[in-house]
């Protein structure tokens, strides 16, 4: 995982926060928050033109590794980014909404 990279807590994050999920198509299926943009992080130098602009960007994966990388690469290239600590993971365990893109039980994979 990349050193010295901005984090924050799901506790601190607020409730208008942008969150940029850099998961997976099946991870994002699976679950996800529901005012979260989707970009996985493998389309991400080839799609950074579609990375919201102006906001901070709060970069969120499964775990927080993901995040972290593409956190690193996004602040290298002049965008306002930090990592989401614990990812997912930590999200759901906070009790943060978290949709599936079938409409079933969603889950964090």
């Amino acid at each position: 995982m990349p050193q010295n990279v901005p984090t924050v807590s799901v506790s601190d994050l607020s409730a208008d926060a942008v969150l940029l999920d850099v998961r997976e198509q099946d991870e994002w299926d699976a679950g996800h928050a529901p005012s979260a943009v989707h970009l996985p992080m493998g389309e991400l130098a080839a799609r950074l033109d579609d990375v919201p602009a102006g906001a901070a960007l709060n970069v969120i994966c499964r775990s927080g590794g993901r995040s972290a990388r593409v956190t690193e690469y996004l602040n290298a290239n002049g965008r306002d980014a930090v990592n989401v600590d614990g990812g997912m993971q930590s999200w759901a365990a906070a009790g943060r909404p978290v949709v599936s893109a079938s409409g079933a039980d969603p889950q964090v994979i």
